[in-house]
C-alpha cells in the first residue's frame, strides 16, 4: 500500500525507517509510468514504507526540498534524506537502490 502524504502529515509520517516519498501530480507523464513500479515494489518490500505527495495539492514541502522538477523520489532513513532521484526509475534500479538503505 501507497500512503498519500500531505504537506501537515510528512515530518511525521517520514521520520522513522527507510521510506520512499514520490512526488508528482496528476498531470504528468512520467509520474504515471512511475506509480505502477511504485506500487509493485511496496506489494513486494515490507522493509519500506512507500509513500507519495501531489505536488499541486501540497506546495510547501516540495518547496522546502527544492523539488523542480517530477516525478521525484526521495528516500529517508530515519528521518534524514538519503537518495533522491529525478525522472522515472525502473523498477530494477530502484530495488537496488534501496537495498542500499534497508538492513
Amino acid at each position: 500500500m501507497v500512503d498519500e502524504l500531505t504537506d501537515q502529515n510528512y515530518e511525521t509520517e517520514t521520520k522513522d525507517g527507510v521510506v520512499l516519498v514520490d512526488f508528482w501530480a496528476t498531470w504528468c507523464g512520467p509520474c504515471k509510468m512511475q506509480s505502477p513500479v511504485i506500487e509493485e515494489l511496496a506489494e513486494e518490500r515490507q522493509d519500506v514504507k512507500f509513500t507519495k505527495m501531489d505536488v499541486d495539492q501540497n506546495k510547501a514541502t516540495p518547496s522546502s526540498l527544492g523539488i523542480m522538477a517530477i516525478p521525484t523520489l526521495v528516500i529517508k532513513k530515519n528521518g534524514a534524506i538519503v537518495d533522491r532521484l529525478t525522472g522515472y526509475t525502473p523498477k530494477a534500479k530502484l530495488n537496488q537502490i534501496l537495498n542500499q538503505y534497508t538492513d
